[in-house]
């Protein structure tokens, strides 16, 4: 059996041959390279084949892919290859604090592909190392949910630009040592994309591309137990195509049609695209709407074992093929499902590098709301350790609404009603609330749960043009510094740096005026960024503060990615305190999310390991609890942070 176990680990003959057909005439040490790659990356392909189809299907579909992938190594510019082998010896990159990640919309950015490289010293001013741009590829004409229908996975919105500018793009990021991340939308393709237009054409092949049923009787099963992602504009899960002659799944919207990942042919299609995107420069591939890919009835299909393991294959395929590329999973579910998708169990490490920490953001907007933290230390403090391999995409605000996703257990726990608590943030950020400065915009209300998503800038949340101007940097400065101590990467959207409002001429656009999350994706006005240098402006404040916290993170060992946070029970219900137990020593996060002073034990400091008197505030420098005595309280000052670690100077 043994040796059955060891046989299985080495790639089968006719595996090794597709290989170097792939590959064709290449140096004899990089065939010998690839070689390698594909004896170490095999088992983790092979298995996460075996999951999803029987063994004769599974091997032949991975002899077409390893063939794939020596076609796109054989393809590889030199310098791209040279950066696979800089990655295979720093495999943690992503993971170090100095890593700051930007994400924005090119045509929110500037003009198109161009334009974004004449702003580069905005973002190294900042210090992002990681660009995420926003959906770039050839979409529909007419409404394609923001980017998300695409009709080409190989070419580019002409009105950004082409691919050839996008590759310059991605060079001259990488020689100012910036990371370019692109999505790839993987549940989903436009009504108009080749594959959809064949399939309406009868061809039966393009057919099984997609999930199609010739009448009710299944869909209607499904829709038992599917939830609607857009319930206002998009009810159903299923859209009656005339040319098809029957039902087509339809998850988001009419005009996007799911595609069918048990289908062998739809896998090796998605894996030529990784590997193309790979091979202009891309470093990091956002794999957005990954939770829905496997169908199964009686089930939400989403978050189901089978996403794992395409994800697995995925992976194997491009460690094998391009290692510096990572991935990242876009998968806004609980925290019991989210943390598969950086692996858990048979996956462990072997699918997503990065996946969002959507529940760090929904309970920092809770936090502020409540000015209580319990909820936030109960929820997060719950969450399953991950692997140190991997690392949290922290965030305040993205380009997306706003969900409250608090689950009424968790709530019940620390004795709030969950629907209650929904109602009250919803009504906080819409401006509802007679207290409240937010003015967020409500997005989505499900009439039959009574859920409203939000839609709004973090400055618009945080009260800008309603609270007084310190209260609102204040309150950004706290929420991106919770982010920037969590460790993970940290991601900001464009215009937070800005404090930028809502845009109040969303809806003019005719393709965004029923989609009001285009308020919270204005355009970047680089006229006004010229405020940022004006002393004592909200801009200069915010942009200088987001800036010099990204410097001192850099720097902060204490912040690499691999270490967990923990969550402590808090001695004042308004302070939120996080540790990260670092070999170096500990780390200490001090959050005020009050507008009134609060309070921390100096027994809290010891306890964790830290001198109190000696225990250093990188943020500012100094000694908070210098001079206070062991047996009394260190005043924390309203929305104030502290990062403290030993003092080794």
């Amino acid at each position: 059996m043994a040796g059955m176990d060891t046989d299985r680990r080495r790639p089968p003959d006719d595996v090794l041959v597709a290989a170097a057909e792939g590959l064709g005439a290449v140096a004899e040490h990089e065939a010998e390279l690839f070689a390698l790659r594909v004896a170490r990356w095999w088992p983790d392909l092979r298995d996460g084949l075996e999951a999803l189809h029987d063994a004769p299907v599974a091997h032949d579909l991975a002899r077409r892919l390893v063939a794939l992938a020596g076609r796109a190594f054989a393809e590889r510019a030199p310098e791209l290859k040279r950066l696979d082998q800089v990655r295979t010896l720093e495999p943690d990159w992503f993971q170090q604090p100095r890593v700051l990640g930007y994400a924005t919309y090119v045509d929110r950015f500037a003009d198109d592909l161009r334009g974004v490289a004449e702003h580069i010293d905005h973002l190294e001013a900042l210090g992002v190392t990681y660009l995420h741009l926003m959906p770039l590829l050839r979409t529909r004409d007419g409404p394609n949910d923001g980017g998300y229908a695409v009709i080409d996975y190989r070419s580019v919105s002409p009105d950004i630009g082409t691919v050839d500018d996008l590759r310059e793009l991605a060079t001259l990021l990488r020689a100012r040592g910036i990371s370019l991340c692109l999505d790839l939308v993987l549940n989903h393709i436009a009504r108009e994309h080749r594959w959809a237009e064949a399939a309406r054409d009868g061809d039966p092949r393009y057919r099984r591309y997609f999930h199609v049923f010739g009448d009710r009787a299944l869909p209607d099963a499904f829709e038992r137990t599917l939830p609607e992602v857009f319930p206002d504009f998009a009810p159903g899960n299923f859209t009656w195509d005339d040319d098809l002659d029957g039902w087509v799944w339809t998850t988001f919207n009419s005009w996007q049609w799911d595609v069918d990942w048990s289908n062998p042919d739809v896998f090796c299609e998605y894996a030529d695209v990784v590997l193309f995107l790979a091979n202009l420069g891309v470093e990091v591939v956002r794999l957005d709407a990954v939770a829905f890919l496997w169908k199964r009835l009686g089930t939400t299909s989403q978050n189901e074992p089978e996403v794992h393991a395409i994800t697995q294959a995925l992976h194997a395929l491009t460690r094998i093929a391009c290692p510096a590329v990572a991935f990242k999973a876009e998968a806004i579910v609980g925290p019991a499902d989210v943390v598969h998708y950086l692996g858990r169990g048979v996956h462990h490490g072997k699918v997503s590098d990065l996946a969002y920490h959507n529940t760090l953001m929904v309970q920092i907007w809770s936090m502020l709301a409540m000015r209580d933290v319990r909820l936030a230390v109960h929820v997060m403090g719950a969450i399953a350790e991950v692997p140190s391999t991997t690392a949290w995409i922290t965030y305040v605000r993205c380009h997306d609404d706003i969900g409250w996703a608090i689950d009424d257990a968790d709530a019940a726990a620390v004795e709030l009603s969950g629907h209650a608590h929904r109602t009250f943030l919803s009504d906080y950020y819409s401006g509802d609330y007679w207290q409240s400065p937010a003015r967020g915009l409500v997005f989505q209300h499900n009439e039959a749960t009574g859920d409203r998503r939000i839609s709004g800038t973090t400055a618009s949340l945080a009260g800008r043009g309603v609270a007084s101007d310190d209260e609102v940097v204040a309150r950004i400065l706290l929420a991106h510094t919770i982010v920037l101590g969590w460790g993970g990467l940290p991601v900001l959207w464009m215009g937070d740096e800005l404090a930028l409002p809502n845009d109040d001429r969303w809806a003019d656009d005719p393709l965004h005026a029923d989609d009001n999350r285009w308020a919270h994706r204005p355009r970047m006005p680089w006229a006004g960024e010229a405020d940022r240098h004006v002393a004592g402006s909200v801009e200069q404040r915010v942009f200088n503060g987001l800036a010099r916290r990204a410097s001192i993170r850099a720097g902060l060992e204490h912040l690499h990615a691999s270490v967990r946070t923990e969550p402590l029970e808090p001695s004042d219900p308004g302070i939120l305190l996080l540790l990260r137990r670092h070999h170096h020593g500990p780390m200490l996060g001090v959050y005020n999310v009050t507008e009134r002073r609060g309070a921390v034990p100096l027994r809290r400091l010891h306890d964790v390991g830290l001198d109190p008197p000696t225990a250093l505030d990188v943020l500012t420098g100094t000694h908070p609890a210098a001079g206070v005595d062991a047996d009394a309280d260190a005043t924390v000052e309203p929305y104030g942070a502290w990062w403290l670690v030993s003092d080794r100077r």
